[in-house]
């Protein structure tokens, strides 16, 4: 580890976490499709984080090498795999295969089939839930561990903020670890949510502003220059016909051909000339090609930026050291100074 900072009190209240997670702090970087490869998993490992590798929709055999480079690193990470991913079955096949150390399972709620079949090879699985009865669901289903999502995060995205997730679910003092995410990028909101009660914290947007982040430079000045606002999340046009998974990222060009996309798969479904699950297809397959064309190609325009809504709080690169540094020292401070304000 990099970093050998001075913080007993963040230690205290992220050990439960920590231990679970098997690092030094419990945050998370968040498994962002074409953005978590093995470099960022190496650089969050390197300052006591718990890094997580995104297999998006990448070719197996392309998983499996990356998957190796993470072995590599010499430590705890996960493998976040999209369940509505066209690849997904290739995906856990894979990391079964390889025996991943976590598996997360991102984009809709895994079945239980999936959850067991990880763990019978003593890998361990963390759902999202976005209320209370599918965390219960995921928790009888095997899940050892859970992340609550707000509608603030970036990428794909269920329908409700945080802050009633923290009420509807973690205080509900469940049997596993619960970790959070959505729209934090500073100490300060890390402290409160260990103080809540929360296992740890799941960043994204925050560390795609790292300079160890491997995406286009185009892609990260254009979070410099954004403001919270711009980070909106598509629109359904008939959830019923054509149930998308809502994505959040900076409105452009590429967020309007997706509303264009729907209306004319909407159409297809009108004349019979498509199946509701290849028109479900079709949208997830142009959330895979868009990103890229942002992340690697630079293409801001026409490409979709996903991001979540803290984007409106980052406005610089830095070094990964130097974020972890931040966040653990005002998150020290602030719990320093909760302490204080409860002693009058």
């Amino acid at each position: 580890m990099d970093n050998v900072l001075n913080t007993p009190r963040m230690d205290k209240l992220g050990k439960r976490g920590a231990d679970f997670l098997g690092v030094r702090y419990p945050i998370i970087s968040g498994g962002m499709t074409w953005i978590s490869d093995a470099r960022l998993v190496r650089a969050v490992h390197h300052c006591g984080g718990f890094g997580v590798l995104a297999a998006g929709n990448m070719p197996a055999d392309l998983l499996e090498k990356e998957i190796e480079k993470c072995n590599a690193i010499g430590g705890p990470y996960a493998l976040n795999l999209v369940t509505i991913a066209p690849n997904f079955k290739a995906h856990l096949d894979v990391a079964v295969k390889h025996r991943v150390p976590v598996v997360i399972f991102a984009g809709s709620f895994p079945k239980r089939q999936a959850v067991e079949a990880v763990k019978a090879v003593g890998s361990k699985a963390i759902s999202f839930a976005s209320t209370l009865s599918i965390a219960e669901q995921q928790i009888r289903f095997g899940a050892d561990a859970l992340i609550l999502e707000g509608s603030e995060a970036g990428g794909h995205i269920g329908h409700v903020s945080l802050m009633i997730l923290l009420q509807q679910v973690l205080f509900q003092n469940l049997s596993v670890p619960v970790f959070v995410a959505g729209g934090i990028a500073t100490g300060k909101m890390i402290a409160h949510m260990l103080m809540m009660g929360a296992a740890g914290c799941q960043l994204g947007t925050r560390f795609v502003m790292s300079e160890e982040c491997n995406v286009h430079p185009a892609f990260k000045e254009r979070f410099v220059q954004a403001r919270a606002r711009e980070a909106i999340s598509t629109p359904a046009y008939d959830s019923r016909r054509l149930p998308v998974v809502a994505v959040r990222a900076l409105q452009n060009e590429g967020m309007e051909k997706f509303g264009k996309l729907q209306m004319d798969l909407l159409k297809q479904l009108d004349e019979g000339t498509i199946t509701r699950e290849a028109a479900q297809l079709k949208t997830e397959e142009y959330w895979m090609g868009a990103l890229r064309r942002a992340v690697v190609d630079g293409d801001v325009d026409g490409g979709s930026v996903m991001a979540g809504q803290s984007v409106g709080l980052v406005d610089r690169v830095q070094p990964m050291r130097e974020i972890f540094a931040e966040l653990l020292n005002e998150a020290e401070q602030e719990t320093q100074a909760a302490l204080a304000r409860l002693q009058g």
